[in-house]
């Protein structure tokens, strides 16, 4: 299984949103790293959903429901089918991120412009531990 961060500002798409639609295409990503992150997932991965911008703080859990297909009518771009799994009991926010030494090599942080990044299994750990507060 494979674990990702998703990020989107919440003014444009939240998770109250997504929990709202039961489920959702992630497209409009537009970076050729996040959309070769797209096409690794696979059905069943789980990805944080990360509200970027005001809150800058991870909110829930989604899973991929279904693998990539084209964004766009070049083709060029990927979108994948997510589905909300759960709402973290406590949302972990960028600074108690920041400031846990284990997540020294958590991508988001190393790539911070990436809408979409991978999460190693021991620090999805870590991040849904901090979650339960």
């Amino acid at each position: 299984m494979g674990y990702w961060v998703l990020r989107s500002e919440p003014d444009a798409y939240s998770w109250d949103d997504l929990v709202r639609d039961g489920a959702t295409e992630w497209n409009g990503v537009r970076n050729y790293t996040a959309r070769n992150f797209l096409k690794e997932m696979a059905v069943g991965d789980e990805a944080l959903f990360y509200h970027s911008n005001t809150e800058k703080a991870a909110v829930g859990i989604m899973a991929v429901t279904r693998t990539w297909q084209p964004d766009g009518d070049d083709g060029k771009w990927a979108s994948v089918a997510v589905k909300p799994v759960r709402p973290l009991a406590h949302p972990v926010t960028l600074a108690a991120i920041k400031a846990e030494p284990k997540f020294a090599e958590l991508m988001m942080l190393k790539q911070s412009r990436l809408s979409v990044s991978k999460v190693e299994p021991d620090e999805w750990k870590l991040l849904l531990k901090m979650a339960e507060g």
